[in-house]
């Protein structure tokens, strides 16, 4: 992966393959888009009980659907997912591909993906829980994707003569979107990723300014350096992605409005801009015009 200015989308997993599902993907590639991810949740928020598409199934027909897009989740988390069938199912896609996917993983929250599978009386897991699975989760499943081979027993997972070959088409592994914020995740993508993911500070979404924003993801680019120092790292070579949408800002108003805060954020240190593909009549509504326009357009006029 490399550093330079991008843009990138999220395509939600709302939209049957064959009733409008594929068009988006192969518009994006259409747009330019240097990738497009998609949510990797059992379900989510507001679309909870309407359509929703599992990721890899989703990124596999969208990999037979395209030819230069790169693939990949933002994000998929232990909370239910374990390394093992993971490795197996990305090692699938990546090969599917042409070596064109990029894992976007975090520790997950409470949502429903921490609660569906549970049995009756039990509790989700804590933020520290979380963190603790994610610490053991992300060297594993690095393990797994390198190595033909793996024997593990730890705390909260197992894996015996677990076999992965061929391998990536990746060497040595297909890269890694880190999403932290937290001290242990921001040491976990410095260590282990080739990028790292951000959506801001959630607490600014509703009562914040941009100005605020642009303060905290400063601080979170500053603790990351801290982060990189204390595994041995120099994050500068790692790519910063940033997920709008989380933000008090309002990019996808106008070009005009979209350029500034592109050049805001590019000057920041961030090396991609995620945006979500819109949805009508969701947090995610926006002119479908002044969308393809900042995809196509944007860019050129950052200069």
């Amino acid at each position: 992966m490399t550093s330079s200015r991008r843009l990138s989308t999220v395509i939600l997993p709302v939209h049957r393959w064959n009733d409008g599902g594929r068009a988006l993907w192969t518009r994006a590639e259409e747009l330019g888009f240097h990738a497009a991810y998609t949510y990797d949740h059992l379900a989510w928020r507001t679309f909870r009980d309407g359509p929703w598409f599992g990721a890899v199934p989703t990124l596999t027909a969208a990999a037979c659907a395209t030819e230069r897009l790169r693939l990949g989740t933002l994000v998929t988390s232990p909370n239910f997912r374990h390394p093992v069938t993971l490795a197996k199912d990305l090692i699938s896609l990546d090969d599917v591909s042409g070596g064109r996917v990029t894992l976007g993983i975090g520790a997950g929250g409470n949502g429903f993906d921490a609660t569906t599978l549970l049995r009756r009386g039990e509790e989700p897991w804590t933020p520290r829980e979380r963190a603790d699975h994610f610490d053991e989760f992300v060297p594993l499943l690095d393990q797994l994707l390198r190595e033909p081979s793996v024997t593990h027993e730890g705390r909260f997972y197992a894996a015996t003569e677990a076999r992965n070959i061929p391998g990536c088409v990746q060497r040595p592994r297909l890269p890694f979107a880190v999403a932290a914020t937290g001290p242990r995740g921001l040491k976990l993508a410095a260590r282990y990723g080739q990028a790292w993911v951000t959506t801001g500070d959630p607490k600014l979404y509703e009562a914040g300014t941009p100005e605020q924003s642009v303060a905290a993801l400063c601080g979170q680019i500053s603790r990351l350096g801290e982060a990189g120092e204390a595994v041995g790292r120099d994050v500068s070579d790692l790519d910063k992605i940033l997920l709008t949408g989380f933000t008090p800002d309002r990019p996808l108003q106008s070009l005009d409005a979209f350029v500034d805060f592109a050049g805001t954020h590019f000057a920041l240190g961030f090396s991609e801009i995620v945006l979500h593909w819109p949805i009508p009549d969701s947090d995610f509504a926006a002119d479908g015009a002044v969308f393809e326009r900042i995809a196509t357009e944007a860019l050129s006029q950052l200069g």
